[in-house]
């Protein structure tokens, strides 16, 4: 005898994903649409003088990875290719995204946008989004 597991969720789970591929993920970026063949999982973090974006995009080179800053929105865009073969004959089970990836995140007034930095280790890109220094009023005396 052998046990099987199965998760009776996992066809809702492939219509979610169909439907965000679909509608959610369509972009329109200057000349053609972008569309999404899956989305990496974001961590944004508040400092006091900066963001912190944190993004999984394992099996994603650097080299792949675009990102462009225009008034205020953030576009991260890349492509993780697929280890698959043609013959899918032998595999049981495929969970694991491949394709493109879009997102985009709008940023509050006052970032530096020249000042962005972006990092990319072991699957993990990481972005340091530098706020704008702000001028403190100063008290003026009079003599």
């Amino acid at each position: 005898m052998s046990l099987t597991q199965r998760n009776h969720w996992n066809i809702f789970d492939q219509l979610q994903h169909e439907m965000n591929r679909a509608y959610a993920y369509k972009t329109k970026n200057q000349e053609h649409e972008i569309i999404s063949d899956w989305t990496p999982a974001v961590d944004i973090k508040e400092e006091d003088n900066q963001f912190l974006l944190v993004a999984d995009v394992p099996g994603v080179t650097a080299n792949s990875i675009d990102i462009q800053m225009e008034k205020n929105i953030l576009s991260i865009k890349g492509e993780r290719n697929s280890e698959l073969k043609k013959d899918q004959q032998n595999y049981k089970r495929v969970e694991r995204k491949h394709g493109v990836f879009y997102r985009q995140f709008t940023l509050p007034e006052g970032i530096n946008a020249d000042g962005i930095e972006a990092k990319y280790d072991n699957g993990v890109l990481t972005l340091h989004i530098p706020k704008q220094d702000i001028v403190k009023p100063r008290k003026i005396t009079v003599n």
